[in-house]
Protein backbone atom coordinates (compact mmCIF):
# COMPACT_ATOMS: atom_id res chain seq x y z
CA UNK A 1 0.00 0.00 0.00
CA UNK A 2 1.38 3.53 -1.20
CA UNK A 3 0.61 7.19 0.27
CA UNK A 4 -1.32 7.73 -2.74
CA UNK A 5 -3.77 4.73 -2.25
CA UNK A 6 -7.27 5.84 -2.16
CA UNK A 7 -8.23 3.06 -0.24
CA UNK A 8 -5.62 3.36 2.67
CA UNK A 9 -7.16 5.28 5.07
CA UNK A 10 -10.09 2.50 4.85
CA UNK A 11 -8.37 -0.67 5.23
CA UNK A 12 -9.60 -0.57 9.19
CA UNK A 13 -12.55 -1.25 8.17
CA UNK A 14 -12.48 -4.19 6.38
CA UNK A 15 -12.70 -6.64 9.36
CA UNK A 16 -15.01 -9.36 10.19
CA UNK A 17 -18.13 -8.49 11.67
CA UNK A 18 -20.99 -11.38 14.06
CA UNK A 19 -24.30 -11.51 14.32
CA UNK A 20 -25.68 -8.02 14.83
CA UNK A 21 -25.66 -5.66 17.76
CA UNK A 22 -29.60 -4.14 17.99
CA UNK A 23 -28.17 -0.67 18.47
CA UNK A 24 -26.85 2.35 16.43
CA UNK A 25 -24.68 5.24 17.44
CA UNK A 26 -25.01 8.49 15.90
CA UNK A 27 -22.68 11.51 15.71
CA UNK A 28 -22.57 14.98 13.06
CA UNK A 29 -20.29 15.03 10.74
CA UNK A 30 -19.74 18.44 8.71
CA UNK A 31 -23.41 18.35 7.23
CA UNK A 32 -24.05 14.54 7.29
CA UNK A 33 -24.80 12.61 10.44
CA UNK A 34 -22.81 8.95 10.82
CA UNK A 35 -24.20 6.10 12.14
CA UNK A 36 -22.23 3.21 13.24
CA UNK A 37 -24.55 -0.03 13.66
CA UNK A 38 -21.99 -2.73 15.16
CA UNK A 39 -22.13 -6.03 14.25
CA UNK A 40 -25.37 -4.51 12.28
CA UNK A 41 -26.56 -4.39 8.75
CA UNK A 42 -30.60 -3.22 9.08
CA UNK A 43 -29.69 -0.03 7.68
CA UNK A 44 -28.81 -1.27 3.86
CA UNK A 45 -32.69 -3.17 4.24
CA UNK A 46 -34.64 -1.65 1.37
CA UNK A 47 -37.54 -0.78 3.63
CA UNK A 48 -35.46 1.07 6.69
CA UNK A 49 -32.98 2.62 3.81
CA UNK A 50 -35.92 4.23 1.97
CA UNK A 51 -37.89 5.12 5.39
CA UNK A 52 -34.43 6.64 6.88
CA UNK A 53 -34.04 8.82 3.53
CA UNK A 54 -37.30 10.24 3.50
CA UNK A 55 -36.77 14.25 3.33
CA UNK A 56 -33.24 13.95 3.40
CA UNK A 57 -30.47 11.86 1.87
CA UNK A 58 -29.27 8.28 3.33
CA UNK A 59 -25.97 6.63 1.98
CA UNK A 60 -25.42 3.18 3.72
CA UNK A 61 -22.31 0.98 3.70
CA UNK A 62 -22.93 -2.57 5.31
CA UNK A 63 -19.87 -5.41 5.91
CA UNK A 64 -21.93 -8.74 6.16
CA UNK A 65 -19.48 -11.48 6.50
CA UNK A 66 -21.79 -13.70 8.09
CA UNK A 67 -24.49 -14.84 5.74
CA UNK A 68 -25.00 -12.16 3.05
CA UNK A 69 -23.85 -9.91 1.46
CA UNK A 70 -21.74 -6.40 1.64
CA UNK A 71 -23.78 -3.32 -0.24
CA UNK A 72 -23.94 -0.33 -0.52
CA UNK A 73 -27.26 2.03 -0.75
CA UNK A 74 -27.41 5.78 -1.23
CA UNK A 75 -31.53 7.02 -1.19
CA UNK A 76 -32.64 10.45 -0.98
CA UNK A 77 -36.20 11.08 0.03
CA UNK A 78 -37.61 7.75 0.11
CA UNK A 79 -35.75 6.33 -2.68
CA UNK A 80 -32.92 4.21 -3.71
CA UNK A 81 -30.64 6.12 -6.69
CA UNK A 82 -28.06 3.71 -6.60
CA UNK A 83 -26.90 0.20 -4.92
CA UNK A 84 -24.81 -2.42 -5.09
CA UNK A 85 -23.32 -5.65 -3.57
CA UNK A 86 -20.01 -4.74 -3.17
CA UNK A 87 -18.12 -7.32 -4.69
CA UNK A 88 -20.37 -6.90 -7.55
CA UNK A 89 -20.07 -3.27 -8.58
CA UNK A 90 -21.35 -4.06 -12.34
CA UNK A 91 -24.93 -5.27 -10.47
CA UNK A 92 -25.84 -1.41 -9.74
CA UNK A 93 -29.77 -0.67 -8.97
CA UNK A 94 -32.06 2.29 -8.48
CA UNK A 95 -33.52 4.83 -10.34
CA UNK A 96 -30.02 6.63 -11.30
CA UNK A 97 -28.01 3.31 -10.87
CA UNK A 98 -25.17 5.23 -13.13
CA UNK A 99 -25.05 8.47 -10.66
CA UNK A 100 -21.54 7.65 -8.98
CA UNK A 101 -19.47 5.91 -12.13
CA UNK A 102 -17.21 8.27 -12.19
CA UNK A 103 -16.32 8.08 -8.55
CA UNK A 104 -16.40 4.31 -8.95
CA UNK A 105 -14.17 4.75 -11.80
CA UNK A 106 -12.09 6.81 -9.33
CA UNK A 107 -11.66 3.53 -7.58
CA UNK A 108 -10.91 1.21 -9.98
CA UNK A 109 -14.17 -0.51 -9.99
CA UNK A 110 -14.77 -2.81 -12.92
CA UNK A 111 -18.54 -0.86 -13.30
CA UNK A 112 -18.88 -3.86 -16.43
CA UNK A 113 -20.46 -7.18 -16.47
CA UNK A 114 -17.28 -9.55 -16.96
CA UNK A 115 -17.94 -11.32 -20.38
CA UNK A 116 -15.91 -14.58 -19.95
CA UNK A 117 -14.36 -17.47 -17.10
CA UNK A 118 -11.29 -15.39 -17.21
CA UNK A 119 -12.71 -11.97 -16.25
CA UNK A 120 -15.05 -13.47 -13.97
CA UNK A 121 -12.30 -14.80 -12.30
CA UNK A 122 -10.07 -11.89 -12.64
CA UNK A 123 -13.07 -9.66 -11.18
CA UNK A 124 -13.32 -11.72 -8.37
CA UNK A 125 -9.60 -11.21 -7.58
CA UNK A 126 -9.87 -7.77 -7.62
CA UNK A 127 -13.02 -7.51 -5.42
CA UNK A 128 -12.29 -9.92 -2.80
CA UNK A 129 -10.06 -7.85 -0.56
CA UNK A 130 -10.80 -4.48 -2.33
CA UNK A 131 -14.63 -3.96 -1.93
CA UNK A 132 -15.43 -3.19 1.41
CA UNK A 133 -12.66 -0.30 1.46
CA UNK A 134 -13.66 0.98 -1.54
CA UNK A 135 -17.16 0.78 -0.40
CA UNK A 136 -16.46 3.25 2.26
CA UNK A 137 -14.11 4.96 0.24
CA UNK A 138 -16.83 5.92 -2.26
CA UNK A 139 -19.17 6.84 0.81
CA UNK A 140 -16.79 9.58 1.68
CA UNK A 141 -16.05 10.65 -1.58
CA UNK A 142 -20.08 11.24 -1.54
CA UNK A 143 -20.17 12.33 1.61
CA UNK A 144 -17.78 14.53 2.39
CA UNK A 145 -16.98 12.84 5.38
CA UNK A 146 -13.59 10.89 5.72
CA UNK A 147 -14.08 7.96 7.74
CA UNK A 148 -10.97 7.86 9.74
CA UNK A 149 -10.61 5.53 12.38
CA UNK A 150 -10.16 8.10 14.93
CA UNK A 151 -13.66 8.52 13.94
CA UNK A 152 -14.76 6.14 16.70
CA UNK A 153 -13.24 8.13 19.51
CA UNK A 154 -15.81 10.63 19.11
CA UNK A 155 -19.15 10.58 21.36
CA UNK A 156 -22.10 9.59 19.96
CA UNK A 157 -25.64 9.56 20.92
CA UNK A 158 -26.77 5.46 21.04
CA UNK A 159 -29.86 4.29 20.71
CA UNK A 160 -31.57 0.49 20.16
CA UNK A 161 -32.69 -0.31 16.49
CA UNK A 162 -36.50 -0.61 16.61
CA UNK A 163 -37.84 -2.38 13.38
CA UNK A 164 -41.48 -0.89 12.02
CA UNK A 165 -44.10 -3.47 14.37
CA UNK A 166 -40.92 -4.64 16.79
CA UNK A 167 -40.58 -3.45 20.79
CA UNK A 168 -36.78 -2.96 21.33
CA UNK A 169 -35.15 -5.59 23.62
CA UNK A 170 -35.15 -4.34 27.56
CA UNK A 171 -31.73 -3.71 28.75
Amino acid sequence: MTATDPLASFRWLNVSENQGGGHVGVFQAGEWCVAIEPFGWWVTDHEVVTRLSRGCEVLAVTQHDYAAEHSFEYAVDGTVVMGYRLRHPYERHGSDPDRLNGFMRELGMGLDRPQDDAAWEAAWDDNRSTAVPRGFTLASKVTGVPLTPDLLDRPMLVGPIVLPGRQPHAA
